[in-house]
């Protein structure tokens, strides 16, 4: 990859030189989506009940922050300058949202997150503050002035509703037009101003932390544990003090928990449905009046299938995980594989049997759709 997108480095260099490592400014680099949304059609999204929405607004350098939905007509009677709206997901409402995630393609889809999309008039901004996760700010319409810092001391302020930090010591500073982007390792203090009312693109990468890895993987095991006997003391002694914990309970209660054991397939099979599993908002729509297993599979050969906005989809040998749910396959694991890379199947693709159960499965969950067929 040679285009703008990345300043003109292909994928491998930028992977090495800038990725977790250090920014990147790319002008002109996807001027294309610079027409992905308008303002009103922002607004619309953060009326909806199934979609995260914040605003955020600044008086007299006090910040609050309110939770969507929003009614359309509350959003535009807003003052004219000093907040922000923000939509969450777009990319699971919108098809040419996803064709921009996948520009990023050149990041693993287990670390693709999803597309935010604020909107501000001049002055709007969420503070200085600093992001656990890569991401990369795409302008869509107006001027955002970008200040950024690699400065350690990321302490916040005390009771403030959003992460501000508390002294923000800018490095670099940017303006950013349509079709400008800026990449950002975590943790970069940064800082973004609207300049004139303006669009901005949030594509971000989910990093999930040490404690909820372990929390998760722990709430995976239960359900697998199979431990056999129960606490035993035949040879129990006279306690002066019947009130306390034994050193004997103890070590025997150690003994019986270092039993529980996990394999790196365990490991493989979590990490699947940990990384699919969608938010709780997330609802799917399956059909209202499901074709026939013979009446679908013959449509996918004419028109193709296609995932769901909603959908993630990823692949680990012959396991296939799609919105937390695991299946093993066997002679279909090259063809879903190439699904789930290219998020469709065009038509005239062979599909196999074991490949048509699946994928009838799915549909009728919701997760997959019939590709639109092609007038003549």
């Amino acid at each position: 990859m040679t285009r703008q997108i990345l300043a003109g480095l292909d994928a491998a260099a930028f992977l090495r030189l800038h990725w977790q490592k250090k920014p990147l400014l790319a002008r002109q680099a996807l001027p294309e989506f610079t027409s992905l949304l308008t303002r009103k059609t922002l607004f619309e999204l953060a009326a909806r009940d199934d979609v995260h929405s914040r605003l955020v607004t600044r008086n007299r350098g006090r910040w609050q922050i309110e939770h969507g939905p929003f009614a359309v007509r509350a959003l535009a009677r807003l003052p004219k300058r000093n907040w922000t709206l923000l939509v969450q997901g777009v990319n699971h409402l919108l098809p040419r949202a996803q064709e921009l995630l996948l520009e990023f393609a050149f990041i693993p889809y287990a670390r693709l997150d999803d597309i935010m999309v604020s909107y501000a008039p001049p002055g709007g901004g969420v503070g200085p503050h600093f992001d656990s996760y890569d991401v990369f700010l795409l302008q869509l319409a107006g001027t955002r002035r970008w200040r950024v810092s690699a400065q350690r001391d990321l302490s916040l302020v005390d009771g403030a509703p959003l992460k501000i930090l508390r002294r923000f010591q800018p490095r670099h500073e940017w303006l950013l037009h349509p079709g400008d982007m800026l990449y950002l390792p975590p943790r970069y203090a940064h800082d973004g101003d609207a300049v004139d009312e303006c669009l901005t693109c949030s594509i971000g990468f989910r990093a999930p932390g040490a404690q909820e890895l372990g929390t998760s993987f722990l709430e995976f095991l239960q359900d697998r544990l199979a431990l056999d006997g129960i606490y035993r003391d035949a040879d129990l002694k006279l306690q002066e003090h019947p009130a306390q914990i034994s050193t004997a309970m103890l070590q025997q209660m150690r003994r019986m928990l270092e039993r529980i054991r996990w394999q790196d397939s365990d490991i493989a099979q979590f990490a699947g449905q940990f990384l699919t599993e969608p938010k709780p908002h997330i609802v799917f729509d399956p059909p209202h009046r499901p074709l026939s297993p013979a009446a679908f599979v013959s449509r996918v050969a004419r028109q193709g299938v296609r995932l769901a906005l909603k959908s993630q989809m990823l692949c680990r040998g012959r396991q296939v995980f799609i919105n937390g749910e695991r299946c093993v396959v066997h002679a279909a694991a090259a063809l879903l594989l190439r699904f789930a890379d290219q998020r469709r199947l065009p038509p005239n693709t062979l599909i196999p049997e074991e490949a048509a159960h699946w994928l009838y499965q799915w549909y009728r969950a919701g997760y997959i759709e019939l590709e639109r067929s092609v007038s003549r």
